[in-house]
């Protein structure tokens, strides 16, 4: 006679539970393979005996919690959107490929921008949506991951249309205004030759 099972372990044996840690195992071994390739994280690990995979869950859960509490969640947002995509840069500038130099440089284009729009508007934003910053930390987690190239989508499909009409308006408006001191010259010469009878 078998004994019965307890409610643990037909939670822990239920067929969705045990999908979701399949699941959850499959993303934590492709997160390990993925922080392999960085020397400082293995390092880290030898260090400390903290799997970096678990130390890299356990840096994200941590910003996670201080970006929910406001005094520090706008330099917690600063940080998340200036440290890693300046480390990026460097190595993007080092490497000879220039697929990921058109990703951070539409990475600083958007971000800059959304920084200038943001510094206008930031009090009235910070009194509709007082939880302002996390969500401007998962949108420059959106601009900045690979996997999402959000930074070239807002780029080609927002920013590059309004700059390349900025400068053909400037531009117009700078032809427009050299044509029409060239008109007011030539009339200033006609008048003045007209005028006096010795030219």
């Amino acid at each position: 006679m078998s004994q019965p099972q307890s409610t643990a372990q037909k939670v822990q044996n239920h067929p969705a539970v045990v999908q979701a840690q399949n699941t959850a195992n499959q993303y934590v071994n492709q997160l390990d393979k993925h922080l392999g390739q960085y020397p400082a994280l293995i390092e880290f690990e030898k260090r400390t005996q903290v799997p970096k995979t678990w130390a890299a869950i356990g840096t994200v859960i941590l910003f996670s919690v201080l970006i929910l509490i406001n005094p520090l969640a706008s330099p917690i947002s600063n940080l998340v959107g200036f440290a890693a995509p300046a480390y990026l840069s460097f190595r993007a500038i080092e490497s000879p490929g220039v697929q990921d130099d058109v990703q951070w440089l539409s990475y600083w284009s958007v971000f800059s921008f959304f920084n200038l729009l943001e510094s206008f508007a930031l009090r009235l934003i910070l009194y509709y949506l007082p939880f302002y910053y996390p969500f401007k930390t998962v949108f420059i987690l959106w601009l900045q991951l690979p996997a999402f190239r959000g930074a070239q989508t807002l780029y080609f499909a927002v920013l590059k249309p309004v700059i390349a009409n900025a400068a053909k308006q400037t531009t117009s408006a700078t032809s427009t205004s050299t044509s029409t001191a060239t008109a007011d010259d030539l009339r200033s010469r006609v008048h003045t030759a007209t005028a006096d009878p010795t030219l």
